[in-house]
């Protein structure tokens, strides 16, 4: 299902709550050149708006994590139109790039920590220049602690589990209170009880505080938490449902059972 359509959005500032966070319409995109050159997302046409949790699905290869630093503002836009925040992507130079990166959390599988940095430490690192030490620590202290770290904030990456440095990552994505979150496979090493913790933050920032996550994921433990479920093949949108009707169309009482006649 394509996204409706909307009016084109102008430059405005992130604050912008009338236009949608992420808003993309017609977007292609390839890699290589010449006889190199393929196609890996096709026509997308997707609306995000502000407060929800969508989460994005498909097969290896389909071009998930491609779409995903799009929207990052990680690679450059080849043809189509992606405005986030308010901010039309196609033809930004990469100072502007870098201005609109600053108002996105990122959380990618790789935690990628600096390992002679305590977990809090970790966390400052991401926090905007504060005039006083002190309110970087509180910040950082209080999010860990969301995240069941509280008891950790001291330790350095060497004496963390791998699901518990996921966890300082995450919480280094979220310090700042991004508008927009954008998350990798953010439960693929944790235990199921660090992993529910975790998107249940993401719903509350979501709810609460009006922020728009989008997550790529193979993990159907956390679907529920999700107000859409986009499925990416081959580089297409092949649908985008809300929970209700993806628990619908996916439940094995209604499925076409002349499929599983030869």
């Amino acid at each position: 299902m394509a996204a409706s359509p909307a009016s084109s959005a102008t430059e405005t500032s992130p604050d912008n709550s009338a236009a949608p966070a992420v808003q993309i319409r017609h977007l292609n995109y390839f890699f290589g050149t010449g006889e190199l050159r393929k196609q890996v997302l096709f026509d997308i046409n997707l609306d995000l708006p502000r407060g929800q949790i969508v989460i994005m699905t498909g097969p290896s290869g389909s071009g998930k994590t491609t779409l995903l630093t799009l929207i990052g503002a990680l690679r450059t836009v080849h043809a189509g139109s992606l405005q986030v925040l308010g901010q039309e992507l196609m033809g930004l130079s990469s100072r502007k790039l870098v201005g609109v990166r600053r108002n996105i959390g990122f959380i990618f599988q790789a935690h990628n920590l600096f390992e002679s940095l305590t977990a809090a430490q970790n966390v400052e690192m991401a926090v905007e220049l504060q005039p006083q030490f002190h309110a970087k620590r509180t910040q950082a202290t209080e999010i860990l602690g969301q995240l069941g770290l509280d008891n950790r904030v001291d330790y350095k990456p060497e004496s963390l589990s791998g699901g518990q440095k996921q966890r300082v990552a995450i919480a280094r994505a979220l310090v700042n209170q991004p508008p927009l979150i954008l998350a990798d496979e953010p439960t693929a090493a944790l235990d199921k009880k660090s992993g529910r913790d975790v998107v249940t933050l993401m719903q509350k920032l979501a709810k609460e505080d009006n922020r728009t996550i989008l997550m790529v994921t193979h993990d159907n433990r956390i679907l529920d938490v999700a107000d859409r479920i986009i499925n990416l093949v081959d580089g297409y949108i092949e649908s985008d449902e809300t929970l209700d009707t993806f628990n619908t169309t996916h439940d094995p009482k209604n499925l076409d059972q002349q499929m599983f006649i030869l």
